[in-house]
């Protein structure tokens, strides 16, 4: 419970960040490709929730035994989200289901992730969606170089904090200490998504 309530206190104070956070140019738009790729770097570390969920999607893609393939489904359907934001397209309540993404991987975590890869790997590319249509705000009406910049800095950071998680993951599992690691992985998540839900819905 004591472990709880710090990560839940932690959750809350980073999420308590400005709006602008989300975005490493100060919610300025691209206009050259090195801002396209810095901007693209930044989004998914600076967005606490979707480095939340970036990281719980590489533990649990360990934890099912997917390895690269569940990471890559997550950045497929981020592209995807991307696509379907520049097309003018409106996913009502977005943040509220990036938020219950987070909360999903983190209890998914918790609990020790019983559930089929398939069904994890399709739950993926469907929260790549949603958290795809936030990161493409960022660039909506740049040039097309600095948005192509930002789609391939954005996905091979989201690939390599994912991978990063997974191969600490790994490490930990080897050791007598994973049942504490993945709970608190796990809580620290759920958290954190459930601090963005609040303010979401606020």
């Amino acid at each position: 419970m004591r472990l709880t309530a710090v990560l839940t206190g932690l959750a809350a104070v980073i999420a308590a960040t400005p709006a602008l956070a989300h975005h490493p140019l100060g919610g300025a738009m691209p206009e050259t490709i090195s801002q396209g790729l810095l901007s693209g770097v930044g989004h998914p570390i600076i967005g606490v929730d979707h480095l939340a969920f970036i990281i719980g999607a590489g533990i649990i893609a360990v934890m099912v035994g997917r390895g690269l393939t569940a990471p890559l489904a997550l950045v497929a359907g981020a592209l995807l989200g991307a696509v379907i934001h520049f097309g003018a397209v409106t996913i009502p309540g977005a943040e509220i289901l990036i938020a219950l993404s987070v909360i999903i991987a983190g209890r998914l975590i918790f609990t020790g992730a019983r559930v089929g890869a398939g069904l994890i790997m399709a739950g993926f590319a469907v929260a790549g969606i949603v958290h795809g249509y936030a990161y493409a705000e960022a660039v909506v009406g740049a040039e097309q170089t600095v948005i192509a910049a930002y789609l391939i800095s954005f996905s091979v950071t989201q690939l390599v904090i994912a991978c990063g998680a997974g191969a600490i993951a790994r490490i930990v599992m080897r050791g007598k200490s994973w049942s504490v690691a993945h709970r608190a992985a796990g809580m620290g998540i759920a958290a954190v998504g459930t601090v963005f839900l609040t303010q979401a819905v606020v």
